[in-house]
């Protein structure tokens, strides 16, 4: 007997995680600097789950510390097709019982791992965010443990939120709806920047029923692989998420071709999940069922001021907004618009704040700024300063500097863009570089129009005003230009169950992680009506008479 088959059930009211602080001498501090020398004084191999098991390829990859690139954190096996293939037919098998469980169970799993890592594994997955993902601690705990765990509880939330939200129902007769997982497997593709997301990725979908292959950047494997056992010790039955690494033409090709693909569920880069979107295009007379397509990918993100801003505060969230995780996050300020009364006040406080910018390792604490994420990373951005140094139109004012001897470092960079379509100030760096363009006071209506059309994202963006019919303007004339809109505050930061996060255009289909709405997309919703007492003849009473 299930004991749950009698009981209606309230989840726990989520609450976000509160994020500690890591004072000198505090217990998560203590706890944290353990787990760093643990993690750096051995190399972990990591398989694939496929099914629950384990298996390994030989094929390998490596993990290494970004800001020390001769230090192998681990070693990683790499799915080639026949792998992938075992994991979409392990999501398969699995999905019967899965989506059988009564809801409350699939949710228990999902808390159970949400407190976990709160309690059980947070200093070690920190830790393995700092040492893989180049994070400084404040950088890992609001990403791969505040928010991961938040993504958890508030997800299971917003599944009874949906699933508790029926229709009416009329004198002899009731209406529901049910809430059905997708037919066939979900495809999960993660980013290397944000454990959260990468753990988001495959258990929205699951909460919901479905079953997910799950494809973790080459980049960022070491904290996937931790959450995928933290899933395990939870409960999780084996084949509802399979964790496949490798190289996504490997994984992605497999995937795309299978007639069970039912949905994806995508971070990543515009070009790839366009790409995607052609393949699946291409084959979709082969599915068994219109794939679910979500995805958020690139950014543009800008911070545009107005003559009324407040210098301190504008000066302040362009540096963090910019350069926090060396300005890889979709969400990163990487242009700004600045009137020309203001830009004397706003480069003198940029100069006066990057200078005081400490970059290094993360294990030592009192750095703010680290290395990017691999060498393809720091070729890509380096590039795009060079490109700056040599063309007419912009010129790098702050930083500029980068060397990779030792780990990826790219400074903080500034760069004043006299033309505003300049290069880097209209393409995604994804980097610490920040392109600002400076516009007469009088033009602000215009430079609002340029900011709007002369980018094709639409992540996130800020307008810093004091002056509250300038805010209302630009909410206006920016309306389609970012999916979140932040006044007077940088554009990243989004929490979740307050801000859902996802943009439009080339940034995404704006499915918002967050938020209740991103849920309903791994859900096929069938609408059941029950009449009591049917009618028994044909006739209506309108033809009693001629």
């Amino acid at each position: 007997m299930n004991l749950m088959n009698n009981a209606v059930i309230n989840t726990p009211y989520p609450v976000n995680e509160p994020v500690l602080d890591y004072a000198p001498g505090s217990p998560e501090k203590q706890a944290l600097k353990i787990a760093l020398e643990e993690l750096s004084s051995g190399q972990a191999e990591i398989p694939l789950v496929i099914g629950g098991e384990r298996v390994t390829t030989g094929n390998m990859g490596k993990v290494v510390k970004p800001h020390d690139h001769q230090h192998v954190l681990a070693s990683y096996h790499k799915a080639g097709p026949k792998e992938v293939q075992m994991a979409i037919d392990a999501a398969v098998a699995a999905q019967q019982e899965w989506q059988k469980l009564r809801w409350e169970e699939r949710a228990a799993i999902f808390l159970k791992a949400a407190e976990l890592l709160a309690v059980k594994y947070r200093a070690e997955m920190n830790a393995c965010s700092m040492l893989n993902g180049g994070k400084t601690i404040f950088q890992a705990e609001i990403d791969a443990a505040c928010e991961l765990i938040d993504f958890l509880r508030f997800n299971v939330a917003y599944a009874q939120e949906i699933y508790e939200k029926q229709p009416e129902s009329s004198p002899g007769v009731w209406n529901f709806v049910q809430h059905r997982p997708l037919e066939g497997f979900v495809f999960a593709v993660a980013p290397f920047n944000f454990t959260a997301i990468a753990g988001n990725l495959p258990t929205a979908p699951a909460i919901m029923g479905n079953t997910v292959v799950w494809k973790p950047a080459s980049s960022l494997v070491y904290t996937p692989w931790l959450f995928m056992q933290i899933l395990e010790e939870a409960g999780l039955p084996p084949g509802v998420i399979n964790f496949v690494p490798g190289s996504g033409g490997d994984v992605g090709d497999t995937v795309l071709a299978s007639e069970h693909l039912a949905g994806i569920h995508f971070t990543g880069s515009t070009r790839v999940f366009q790409q995607m979107w052609k393949t699946i295009g291409g084959n979709i007379d082969n599915y068994r069922s219109y794939p679910r397509i979500v995805g958020e990918t690139g950014g543009k993100d800008f911070v545009f001021a107005h003559s009324s801003a407040d210098v301190p505060a504008l000066v302040t969230a362009l540096v963090r907004g910019s350069f926090e995780y060396q300005g890889q996050k979709c969400s990163a300020a990487s242009r700004a618009y600045i009137p020309s009364s203001l830009w004397p006040r706003v480069k003198e406080g940029l100069e006066t704040e990057i200078a005081k910018i400490t970059m290094g390792p993360p294990e030592d604490f009192r750095n703010f700024f680290g290395a990017v994420i691999d060498q393809a990373a720091f070729d890509s951005i380096s590039a795009y300063i060079d490109y700056s140094n040599r063309k007419a139109g912009a010129e790098v004012i702050i930083g500029g500097g980068y060397d990779d001897s030792k780990g990826y470092f790219i400074e903080p960079t500034v760069i004043l863009a006299e033309d505003p379509h300049f290069k880097t100030m209209v393409e995604e760096i994804f980097g610490p570089v920040l392109t600002v363009h400076v516009y007469e006071d009088e033009q602000f209506e215009q430079a609002l129009e340029l900011c709007d059309t002369s980018s094709m994202y639409a992540l996130t963006g800020a307008i810093f005003a004091n002056d509250r019919r300038a805010a209302s303007v630009a909410i206006g004339k920016l309306e389609h230009s970012a999916g979140n809109f932040y006044i007077n505050d940088k554009p990243t930061g989004a929490v979740v169950g307050q801000q859902p996060f996802g943009g439009g255009r080339a940034s995404g289909t704006n499915d918002k992680a967050g938020s209740a709405a991103n849920l309903m997309r791994w859900v096929s919703t069938r609408t059941i009506k029950e009449t009591f007492v049917p009618p028994t003849s044909f006739e209506y009473p309108f033809m009693g008479e001629q």
